[in-house]
């Protein structure tokens, strides 16, 4: 998986799996979540977004199933 940090007041790093559609967020506070069964679009459009954090809670969170990995 392809980790980037990103310039965000609520993201830290994003990684994506193209092959298995994983998303893996680590947050800011320190959290680190992976979603599953995420379109390749999504992450596109996250990484492009004027605001992560707002992209990310409209399109992403409780979205789609996620784990709490650390």
């Amino acid at each position: 998986m392809e980790r980037t940090a990103v310039q965000s007041s609520d993201l830290a790093i994003v990684g994506y799996d193209q092959k298995t559609l994983t998303l893996e967020v680590a947050f800011r506070n320190g959290g680190v979540y992976r979603y599953s069964e995420v379109p390749e679009y999504v992450h596109t459009s996250l990484m492009f977004a004027p605001s992560l954090g707002a992209y990310f809670k409209q399109n992403v969170k409780g979205k789609y199933p996620f784990e709490k990995v650390h």
